[in-house]
Parts: structure tokens; C-alpha cells; sequence
């Protein structure tokens, strides 16, 4: 029996239990996340105590009664100690930023993607997040993970980059290079996760968002590849494969216009950022065959909520207005309410800032497949030259 490793386990759950549920209502007495979690109040004691201990929590000041007996202290996520750092690797651009364990954006970078060679595109961004650990270390504090986005299919369980069409990627074990180059440029030795960048972008809309997350949820990246990352049943629904929310080679009209990838018809086709860049198609018309695209993705998945965004949105305001004006017609026409439809809330940084929430999203959920063997990989940086140990890694 694993009796040990089953009470560890039991804890990390029940941790990830409080935090939750603090993120979603702040200000939770003790008595309080006992009553809505189930959970022991002497259990909840002593793990609030510990997650007070360990900079997780804090205590307002002043006692509250919240009903359930005496007056309570209300707690809340300490979002003034520990920080995430997210990168997006993207076709022609990379980004970076320092989000608080609230979601707060503290410092972003972009810089044009200096070469899709690997090895170039790791120390490109090492050196980005090195600049941005400065900036959060001068504010007192501590790097808690980094997670990466990329444009294409990424195995859950590996982490192996399987397709990258626009960079020319395949079957690329990039989350080794990644470590060893952020420990060259003198990074503290944190987890480092590594997802699809439309996957990584659904995260950050689900997890920092206020109160309940929208689930399901996905998120269209409209760049210069199209993309979803879906969220479902609290976690990525990624496929067998990594190939889940490959939408950018869905066929929208039989002998379309001709796509990258040899056919007729793709979305890419139609509204990728260099077929719009080149003033080959139509905004509105664009727009249309997106919201073509996401009637479709309602159908198929129900979700409370699309999110849209990408270089396409942020360069062509009428292109997303289109796509959702023509979800409302579709809905109107079957006499449904739609899904919620909005535009991302972070712009062009959705997917670096949702590459940072995938630590934190890991770590909150310790039962999820998979969970393990990204830790256990990233962990691989501990047998590397060590570089400065700064902050604790995530527990």
C-alpha cells in the first residue's frame, strides 16, 4: 500500500479544493470553506494555516460574520508574493508576460520571432523571460512556474510538439531545449509546461476569470493559422492526440479558395491574418465565414462561451463584429440564445497570458491525466547545470 504517497496526494487535493474555491469567492471564512467544500473544519484549519505558511493566503484585517457562527477572518489568494511567466512562440512574433496568481498582467514584451530554428527560438525566449524575471523580482517577487504556447499540435502527456506547419515543426521535443535554455539565461528552477497556444489562451480565459468559469469554453486564435483551445468539463479537451481544435483546415465551401495546405475551402483560406494582410479577401465577408465556423463549433460543443482573438481581430475591428452578427442571425433563425461571443480580454497577449495560467491551472488540479508526467518532465531541469535558484517551485 501507498499509504504515504495517498495522504500527499489527499492533501494536494484538498489544497487545490481551498484555493479554488477562494479564487471564485474571495473573502471565504474558514467556517465558510468548510461548509461549501465538504471538508473537515479542523481539516480546513490546518490546511489554511499551511497555505497561509506557504504565501498561498492571506487574512484581512478586520473579522466578518459570514453567518455560520462567531465572527471570521476572510480570506483570500495572495497574489503580492509569487508570479507566473507565460511566452507565446508565435509564427512571426514572440510575446511574454508576468501575470499575478489573479490574473493581473504585471510586465509583457513582444519582439518579432527571431528564427524558427529551435534552438534560436528557445534562447530567444529565455533571454525574454529573464528580462521579465528582473522586473517581477524588483517588485520582492518569486517566479512560480513558466508556461510556453506554440502554434500547433502538442502530445498532452510528452509534450512533444507533433506539427507546427507555420514553423516548419514536427515531431519536435522541444520542452528539454526550453529548460536547458532558461537555465543558461539564469533562471530560477521552476516548472516549465508547454501547450498549444490556442489551448494555453482558452486557460487564461477560464481561469482568470471572475467568480465561476465559463465551461465549456473555447477559444478561436486568429492569426496567421486558425486555432481553438477548448475547455470542457474544467479541463483542455485535447484529443487523443493534441490534434483537438486543429479548426484551421475545417472546409467552409466546397472549392474554396485555395489553402496553404493544398486544398479548397479551409478557414485559413478565408481569414487568415496574410490572406487579409494582402488585401485578398473581404473583411465582412471574412468575418461571415467565421461566423460560419463558430455556429459550427456551437453545435458541435455547446459551450457558454467563444472567445475570438488573434492579429486578425485586433487589425480588422469589423471582422469580429461580422462573426457575431452572423452567430446572432443563425441563432435567431433556430430561435436559441447563443453562446456568449467576445473578443479576448487580453488582446494580442491572450496566449502568452493563458500560457502563464497553465501552471496554475495544473497545479489546481492534481487528479487530472497527465498532470504527473508534466511535472516529472519539467522536473528534468534539476539533473542540468543549476543555474540561480530563486523562488520555490510551485508545491
Amino acid at each position: 500500500m501507498k499509504t504515504i504517497g495517498d495522504q500527499q496526494l489527499l492533501k494536494r487535493i484538498n489544497r487545490s479544493v481551498v484555493l479554488r474555491l477562494l479564487r471564485a469567492q474571495p473573502g471565504l471564512s474558514r467556517a465558510r470553506l468548510a461548509s461549501e467544500s465538504g471538508l473537515t473544519k479542523s481539516t480546513v484549519s490546518g490546511l489554511v494555516r499551511e497555505l497561509i505558511d506557504d504565501r498561498w493566503l492571506s487574512e484581512a484585517g478586520a473579522a466578518v460574520n459570514d453567518g455560520l457562527g462567531r465572527p471570521s477572518t476572510p480570506l483570500h489568494i495572495n497574489d503580492r508574493v509569487r508570479a507566473l511567466v507565460g511566452v507565446e512562440i508565435g509564427v512571426e512574433t514572440m510575446r511574454v508576460a508576468c501575470v499575478s496568481l489573479l490574473g493581473e498582467v504585471l510586465h509583457a514584451d513582444a519582439q518579432p520571432l527571431a528564427s524558427t530554428e529551435p534552438a534560436r527560438a528557445c534562447a530567444q525566449a529565455a533571454a525574454m523571460c529573464a528580462q521579465a524575471w528582473k522586473q517581477i523580482a524588483a517588485r520582492g517577487l518569486e517566479l512560480s512556474g513558466i508556461g510556453v504556447g506554440v502554434p500547433g499540435a502538442v502530445d498532452d502527456a510528452t509534450g512533444i510538439v507533433l506539427f507546427a506547419p507555420n514553423l516548419g515543426w514536427r515531431r519536435l521535443d522541444l520542452l528539454p531545449d526550453l529548460i536547458e535554455a532558461f537555465a543558461a539565461a539564469g533562471l530560477p528552477r521552476v516548472p516549465v509546461q508547454l501547450q498549444n497556444e490556442a489551448d494555453v489562451a482558452a486557460l487564461g480565459e477560464y481561469e482568470f476569470c471572475k467568480g465561476e468559469g465559463e465551461d465549456p469554453l473555447i477559444f478561436v486564435d486568429c492569426d496567421v493559422g486558425v486555432g481553438a483551445g477548448i475547455v470542457l468539463n474544467d479541463r483542455l479537451f485535447t484529443g487523443a492526440q493534441g490534434m483537438a481544435g486543429e479548426i484551421g483546415h475545417t472546409i467552409l465551401q466546397a472549392d474554396g479558395p485555395l489553402c496553404s495546405c493544398g486544398r479548397r475551402g479551409c478557414a485559413e483560406a478565408f481569414f487568415g491574418s496574410r490572406v487579409l494582410g494582402r488585401g485578398a479577401g473581404d473583411v465582412k465577408r471574412a468575418g461571415q465565414m467565421l461566423g460560419v465556423l463558430l455556429q459550427n463549433l456551437w453545435t458541435a460543443f455547446d459551450p457558454r462561451a467563444i472567445v475570438i482573438g488573434g492579429s486578425t481581430c485586433e487589425a480588422h475591428p469589423e471582422f469580429l463584429r461580422s462573426a457575431i452578427a452572423t452567430v446572432q442571425s443563425y441563432a435567431d433563425a433556430a430561435g436559441m440564445p447563443p453562446p456568449a461571443v467576445r473578443g479576448a480580454r487580453h488582446g494580442l497577449l491572450a496566449p502568452a497570458v493563458g500560457a502563464a495560467a497553465l501552471a496554475l491551472h495544473d497545479y489546481l488540479r492534481p487528479m487530472h491525466p497527465n498532470t504527473v508526467t508534466r511535472r516529472e518532465r519539467s522536473g528534468a531541469r534539476a539533473k542540468k547545470p543549476p543555474g540561480p535558484v530563486g523562488a520555490a517551485a510551485l508545491r
